[in-house]
C-alpha cells in the first residue's frame, strides 16, 4: 500500500527544497539517500567546532533577491566575501584577475590602461587566429603571462588533459577586472549560513521522513511502491543502467587534516595552486568561511581525478558528445511514468546553489 505522495531520491539541495515545498503543501514525503548524511555536497562536518565543507568550498551567491530572501528565512547568513588567492610556485596573486594581480605580475603596470595595453600586446601572438583549443582561447582573452601562471596548470589538473587538447568553449570567458577589487563574484548577495549549510537542510526536511544509507536503484521496486510519484536526483545514465552508454564526469578526492594548536594556516579560506606540479588544485581552510577564532584549524586538499563508475560524480563534462548522449537519456526519462528527474546529476548540468533552488521551486510549480 502506498504511504507517501512523493519519494525523493537524494537529500541534496534540489531534493530537500522540493521536499520542503511539497510538505508545506500538505504532501507526505519520504527522502532517501545512499550517503550516511543529508545535504548532499553542501553537507558540513563539525570537527573541533569548525564547520568543514566535506565536499569542497560552497559559497552562496546570487543576484536573485527572491532566492536570497528565501534562504535567509531558513538561516541567518554572515557577510563572507569570496576572495581566493592563487599560489604559483610560491608567488601569491589575487583572484579573479584584477589590478592587484596585474601590478604584482608586471613591474611596469600601475594603471588600468597599463594593464589593458600589456594584455592586448600579449594577445597579438595569435595574429587574429580563431582559437581552436583552450590554450589559444585563454591567450586570446588574457595574454600569455596570465595563462602560463594562473590558468594552464590549474585547468590541466582540473580536466586531466593538456590545455592544447581541451576544447576552447570550456573557457568562453575569463573574469578580468580593471579595478582593485578581489571579490570573486559579481552577484549582489553573498555569504555563508551561520552554523553551516546543515542548518538549512535540517530545516527543509524537518517535516519529512528521511532514510539514509539506502541505495535506491538496488531496492527500486520496494521503494517505488511506497509513493505515488518519484523525484530522482541521481545520475540519469545510472538510472537507466547505462543502457545507451556512460556519460562522462570529473571526480574529486578530498584530504582533510586537523591541525591542532595552529590558529591560522594560510590566512584565507581558499588558496588555488595553479602550477601543474602540485597535485591538488586548492587548499581550503574552513574556519575562515565563518571568521573562526578556534585554537585549531582544519584544512582540505582537493584533488581532481578521472571518474569511473562507482565514484562520486562532481562535474559533468558538457562537451558535444556527452550532451548529445544526455539528450537521448532525456527522451527515455520523459517516457517514465510518475518519475521526475532533477538536480545536477538528473539534468547533467552544473548548477550554482541559487540556481539549484530556483530549478527546484520551478519543478514544484510544474508538479502541483
Amino acid at each position: 500500500m502506498k504511504k507517501y505522495d512523493y519519494l525523493i531520491v537524494g537529500a541534496g539541495l534540489f531534493g530537500s527544497t522540493f521536499a520542503y515545498e511539497m510538505s508545506k503543501k500538505g504532501k507526505k514525503c519520504l527522502v532517501i539517500d545512499r550517503r550516511n548524511h543529508i545535504g548532499g555536497n553542501i553537507y558540513c562536518e563539525n570537527i573541533n567546532n569548525i564547520n568543514v565543507h566535506k565536499y569542497g568550498a560552497h559559497i552562496f551567491h546570487t543576484s536573485n533577491k527572491k532566492i536570497w530572501d528565501y534562504v535567509n528565512e531558513l538561516a541567518e547568513f554572515n557577510n563572507y566575501i569570496n576572495s581566493p588567492i592563487a599560489n604559483y610556485k610560491g608567488e601569491i596573486y589575487n583572484m579573479p584577475f584584477n589590478m592587484n594581480t596585474f601590478t604584482k605580475l608586471w613591474n611596469d603596470v600601475i594603471t588600468p590602461m597599463d594593464a589593458i595595453k600589456k594584455i592586448e600586446s600579449q594577445k597579438q601572438e595569435l595574429k587574429g587566429k580563431e582559437p581552436t583549443n583552450l590554450e589559444e582561447q585563454a591567450i586570446s582573452l588574457v595574454g600569455r603571462d596570465i595563462y602560463e601562471k594562473l590558468v594552464k596548470g590549474y585547468t590541466e589538473k582540473q580536466w586531466g588533459r593538456d590545455c592544447k587538447d581541451l576544447p576552447s568553449f570550456i573557457i568562453k570567458r575569463l573574469p578580468v577586472r580593471f579595478t582593485f577589487n578581489n571579490n570573486y563574484f559579481n552577484d549582489r548577495y553573498q555569504g555563508i549560513p551561520i552554523g553551516g549549510y546543515n542548518v538549512i537542510i535540517e530545516k527543509m526536511l524537518e517535516n519529512c521522513d528521511v532514510k539514509l544509507n539506502i541505495d535506491y536503484l538496488k531496492e527500486k521496486d520496494k521503494y517505488d511502491k511506497m509513493a505515488d510519484k518519484i523525484l530522482y536526483t541521481g545520475m540519469i545514465d545510472e538510472y537507466f543502467n547505462y543502457s545507451l552508454g556512460t556519460l562522462e564526469y570529473r571526480s574529486l578526492k578530498f584530504e582533510t587534516e586537523l591541525l591542532e594548536n595552529i590558529e591560522n594556516y594560510q590566512g584565507n579560506a581558499v588558496v588555488n595552486y595553479t602550477d601543474r606540479e602540485t597535485p591538488y588544485t586548492r587548499i581550503i581552510e574552513h574556519k575562515h568561511f565563518e571568521f573562526g577564532t578556534q585554537k585549531d584549524t582544519v584544512i582540505t586538499r582537493e584533488y581532481p581525478c578521472t571518474w569511473k563508475i562507482g565514484d562520486e560524480a562532481y562535474y559533468p563534462v558538457n562537451d558535444e558528445k556527452n550532451n548529445s548522449l544526455f539528450d537521448k537519456y532525456k527522451e527515455l526519462a520523459q517516457k517514465e511514468k510518475n518519475v521526475i528527474f532533477g538536480g545536477r546529476l538528473g539534468n547533467y548540468k552544473y548548477y550554482d546553489m541559487d540556481k539549484v533552488i530556483e530549478e527546484a521551486l520551478n519543478c514544484v510549480q510544474e508538479n502541483i
